[in-house]
C-alpha cells in the first residue's frame, strides 16, 4: 500500500489505521507499529507458535516497523513482542487492532472491515447536526440495558446480549419513548468492566463483549433505516496503565505526557500527550473510524475539562496543546463528513466557546453538555420546599447564560452511580413527594430550550443505582407510580418531537419567554415556548402549596387548553383526568403581556398549555 507519513507526523492525519495495524492482503497479512525508541519488534502469534524469532519486523527512518507474515489469515490471534529502550521486552498490543479478545484475555485478532454491505444510504445522505430539529438522545451501557439468563452449576447468572439480541427490543421502545437518539459508552475494547469503556485499551477495536464487527453494523445499519441516529462515548483524554497496553509502549512515553505529574490522571489513568503529532493523528484517526467503517452519526468526547485545563484545574492554566488538538480534531473530522456529525463535549468547565467554530477562537464542538444546569436544578429539588425561596435562582440563572453555548441538558450515568442516588430519589420528601416533583422536572427538561439526554432507567423512575452487573429494574413497570411515571416521560417525548416550538429555534431569542422568573415567594416558573403553528405556556410549581386562579400574562389571544398535567391520576396524582382545564385570555396587561389567563397550579406539579396561532382576517376589497 503507498502511503505518505507526512500528515501522521504533522499530527493531521485522520486515516492512519489504513495503514498501521494488522492489514490482510493478498500474499499474508502486513502489520505495521510505530515505536521509533524500540530495540527490536516482533510479531508473534497463533500463526507462529508465539516464535519471536520467526517474523522479526524491519525498522525504516522514520520509526515505524513493518513486516508480511504469508501465514497469518483473518481470526489468528497476535501481539508485538517489543525490546523496549530500556532492554525489557514486553508483548503489546496493536495499538491500530480491529478486534481483540474477550477479557481476561487481551490478544489482538486480525480482522478485516470489508464484509458488511450497508443500506442505509438514506439516512446517510440526509443527516444533519440536529440543531433545529428535535435531539432527545436515550444514552445505555450495551451490557447493562438488557441481559440475558443463563445457569452455571445450578445458579441463574446474566451475561452479555449481542447487537442483535436487543436490536428489535431497543428500537421499539426508542419508538414508543420519543428517543431521537441512542448514545452507546464507550465501544472500544477495555479489560475492566467496571471502568464503563472509559478505561480503553484498543481504540479502533469493537469490544468482544457484545459480537462481532459485523453485528454491530448490523445494528447501527438497524438503528438508522428505523429513523434513530446513533452517538458512541469517545475517550480521547486518558487510557489504561496496563503494561500491555500503550503505557511506555517502546520504553518511553510514546503516548503519555513525560513527566509524571501531567502523565498520571485522576482516575488512576494515563493522559495522553495532546501535543504530539502523531497522538494526535493516533486519536483523530480513531475518532473518524468509528465514523467512517461504522456509520456512528456523531461522538460524545469524555472529560473535555480535564483536556482544556491540565488534570482540568483551572489553577494550572489552559493546556493550549490539547486545546489547539481539540479544534484541528474537529475541524478535520467536519471536513470528512460534510458537516453531517454531531461532535459532543462532556465539559463542566466555563471555558468560553466550547461550541464556537475553531476560526472564530472556539474548540469546534457542536453541543456541549450543560452540567451547571443539571447541578443547579437537582439541587434546588433536593431541597425541603420552605427553603427553596431563597434559592431560587438555581432554576431561573440557566437561561441568562443559555445563548452562550450549544447545550444539551443531561441526566446521564454520572448521577445514578457512587452514592449520588436515581434522579428520583434525589427529590425531596417521601415516595409519593418523589415522584411528583420528578413528574414536574421532566416537563421542565422537556420545555427548557436546549436538546435533550436521559440514562437508562430514568424513564422508569429506577429507584436502584446504576449496577453495571446488574438489568435496569424493567419489573417496576408492574407497580402503578412506576408505570404512570414512564407514561408520562412517553407523552414528554411525543410533545417534543412533534412540535417545533420545542427545537427549532432552541439556540435563538425568539423561542423561548419568561412569564414570571422571579415568583420566589410562590416557587412558582412560567414561560412561553413559541413555534411556527402553536404556542405553550408553562408553570411550574415546586411548593407544597396549590394555588387555585392564578394569573399569567400571555402574548396571544385566543383558547389556552391544558394538555398536561402532572397530577392527574393517569399520572399517579391528586388530580381526576376529566378536570382539563380551559380558559380564554383576556385583554388585560399582565406580567408586561397584552393577555392574562387565570388557571389552577397543582402543588408539585406542572401543567402545559397550548394556545393555536390566529390566522389573520383576509382583508376584503371595497367596491368601486
Amino acid at each position: 500500500m503507498k502511503y505518505n507519513t507526512k500528515a501522521f507526523f504533522e499530527g493531521r492525519e485522520i486515516q492512519a489505521y489504513k495503514y498501521f495495524g494488522a492489514h490482510i492482503e493478498k500474499n499474508g497479512v502486513t502489520f505495521r507499529v510505530y515505536a521509533p525508541h524500540a530495540q527490536t519488534i516482533s510479531v508473534v502469534g497463533s500463526f507462529n507458535n508465539w516464535d519471536d524469532t520467526k517474523n522479526v519486523m524491519k525498522r525504516d527512518f522514520q520509526g515505524i516497523w513493518s513486516c508480511t507474515v504469508k501465514d497469518a489469515k483473518e481470526g489468528d490471534l497476535y501481539k508485538f513482542r517489543v525490546k523496549q529502550a530500556s532492554g525489557e521486552t514486553v508483548d503489546k498490543i496493536d495499538p491500530y487492532a480491529f478486534r481483540s479478545e474477550l477479557r481476561p484475555n487481551n490478544a489482538c485478532v486480525v480482522a478485516s472491515l470489508e464484509h458488511y454491505k450497508w443500506s442505509d444510504e438514506k439516512w446517510m445522505s440526509t443527516r444533519t447536526k440536529g440543531f433545529d430539529k428535535p435531539v432527545n438522545i436515550y444514552e445505555l451501557n450495551l451490557g447493562s440495558w438488557m441481559k440475558g439468563d443463563g445457569t452455571k452449576e445450578g445458579e441463574i447468572i446474566e451475561h452479555f446480549l449481542h447487537y442483535d439480541e436487543i436490536e428489535k427490543n431497543l428500537i421499539q421502545h426508542c419508538k414508543s419513548h420519543g428517543f431521537t437518539h441512542v448514545e452507546f459508552m464507550p465501544l472500544c475494547e477495555f479489560p475492566f468492566d467496571g471502568s464503563w469503556g472509559y478505561q480503553c485499551t484498543c481504540y479502533f477495536a469493537p469490544t468482544a463483549r457484545y459480537g462481532t464487527i459485523e453485528k454491530l453494523k448490523h445494528f447501527v445499519n438497524a438503528l438508522h433505516k428505523a429513523g434513530i441516529g446513533v452517538i458512541m462515548d469517545f475517550v480521547p483524554v486518558h487510557f489504561v496503565t496496563d503494561n500491555y497496553a500503550l503505557r511506555y509502549y517502546d520504553g518511553t512515553p510514546l503516548y503519555e505526557y513525560d513527566k509524571a505529574e501531567d502523565a498520571y490522571s485522576e482516575w488512576g489513568t494515563l493522559n495522553f500527550n495532546l501535543w504530539r503529532e502523531e497522538v494526535r493523528s493516533f486519536l483523530m484517526s480513531a475518532a473518524n473510524f468509528w465514523l467512517e467503517e461504522f456509520h456512528f452519526d456523531g461522538l460524545r468526547m469524555d472529560a473535555i475539562s480535564n483536556a482544556i485545563y491540565w488534570k482540568g484545574n483551572k489553577d494550572r492554566g489552559v493546556n493550549e496543546g490539547a486545546c489547539i488538538f481539540l479544534r484541528r480534531m474537529n475541524h478535520l473530522l467536519n471536513v470528512a463528513h460534510n458537516g453531517s456529525i454531531m461532535l459532543i463535549a462532556e465539559d463542566s468547565s466555563d471555558f468560553p466557546g466550547v461550541t464556537r467554530l475553531g476560526s472564530d477562537g472556539g474548540l469546534g464542538f457542536d453541543y456541549k453538555w450543560d452540567m451547571g444546569w443539571m447541578n443547579d436544578t437537582l439541587k434546588y429539588l433536593a431541597m425541603d420546599p420552605i427553603y427553596r425561596q431563597w434559592h431560587h435562582n438555581k432554576i431561573n440563572f440557566s437561561m441568562a447564560y443559555f445563548y452562550s453555548e450549544n447545550f444539551i441538558l443531561p441526566f446521564s450515568h454520572d448521577e445514578t452511580v457512587h452514592g449520588k442516588a436515581t434522579i428520583v430519589n434525589k427529590m425531596w420528601g417521601n415516595y409519593n413527594d418523589k415522584f411528583a416533583q420528578a413528574r414536574a422536572l421532566y416537563v421542565y427538561m422537556f420545555t427548557h430550550p436546549g436538546k435533550k439526554l436521559n440514562f437508562m432507567g430514568n424513564e422508569i423512575g429506577q429507584m436502584r443505582e446504576w449496577d453495571e452487573k446488574k438489568t435496569c429494574d424493567w419489573f417496576l413497570r408492574e407497580m402503578p407510580m412506576h408505570d404512570s411515571f414512564e407514561k408520562l416521560f412517553m407523552e414528554l417525548g411525543k410533545l417534543y418531537t412533534k412540535n417545533d416550538a420545542f427545537f427549532e429555534k432552541d439556540y435563538s431569542w425568539e423561542s423561548f419567554k419568561w412569564i414570571d422568573a422571579d415568583n420566589n415567594k410562590q416557587n412558582l416558573f412560567s414561560y412561553i415556548r413559541r413555534g411556527s403553528t402553536k404556542d405553550f405556556v408553562v408553570v411550574l410549581n415546586f411548593s407544597t402549596n396549590a394555588y387555585t386562579n392564578q394569573q399569567f400574562g400571555v402574548e396571544r389571544k385566543g383558547k389556552y387548553k391544558e394538555i398536561i398535567n402532572t397530577q392527574w391520576h393517569c399520572y399517579s396524582g391528586t388530580i381526576p383526568n376529566e378536570q382539563k382545564q380551559t380558559c380564554q385570555a383576556i385583554k388585560l396587561e399582565k406580567h408586561n403581556m397584552p393577555y392574562m389567563i387565570e388557571i389552577n397550579v397543582p402543588a408539585l406539579g406542572a401543567t402545559i398549555f397550548e394556545v393555536r396561532h390566529q390566522k389573520p382576517k383576509a382583508t376584503q376589497k371595497k367596491e368601486g
